[in-house]
């Protein structure tokens, strides 16, 4: 029973990941409703058998702030896939300015991606085009939705369509 189910709210949009336990209860307090099962597992007692949940919507519209993703360290190297944009490894991460600090440069989403410390040392006080080190891809500010794509144990098929991954 360690899976996640997508919560959705109301209106279908993606609100939360919660644990399989989680999900049951709601279902059963009739506090939301079962969308898709995971049709490989069921829930068993000894009288009953019940659907594995993937994906549940709540019954009731669920208000939530609009949500900023915070600048941090570990919220950049989640962005970047924990890889580092200059030469794609995987091991020995920093954070790096694109336009150096003593140059002016922001601790802004767009200005800060992953580097390994061979690539950040050897770009030192230089932008990238001028350390002649091209990014794999252009920074960026992510967006909620784009977060759970990086939850425990990655994206399920049924959640592909609520994620806007199809």
């Amino acid at each position: 029973m360690n899976a996640n189910v997508l919560v959705l709210n109301q209106d279908y949009q993606p609100l939360s990941i919660c644990s399989v336990q989680r999900s049951i209860k709601l279902i059963f307090l009739n506090k939301a409703e079962l969308l898709h099962d995971d049709p490989k597992k069921e829930l068993r007692t000894p009288t009953e058998s019940y659907q594995f949940p993937s994906v549940i919507r709540l019954r009731s519209y669920i208000r939530v702030p609009y949500k900023k993703i915070v600048l941090s360290r570990r919220n950049v190297m989640r962005r970047d896939d924990y890889t580092c944009q200059y030469c794609g490894k995987k091991s020995d991460l920093t954070i790096d300015h694109i336009m150096p600090r003593s140059r002016g440069g922001q601790d802004t989403w767009e200005n800060l991606v992953t580097a390994c410390e061979k690539c950040n040392v050897h770009k030192g006080n230089r932008t990238p085009k001028e350390a002649r080190m091209p990014l794999s891809r252009k920074p960026y500010r992510p967006v909620p939705i784009t977060f759970f794509r990086d939850s425990n144990g990655g994206v399920q098929e049924p959640w592909k369509p609520y994620l806007y991954m199809t």
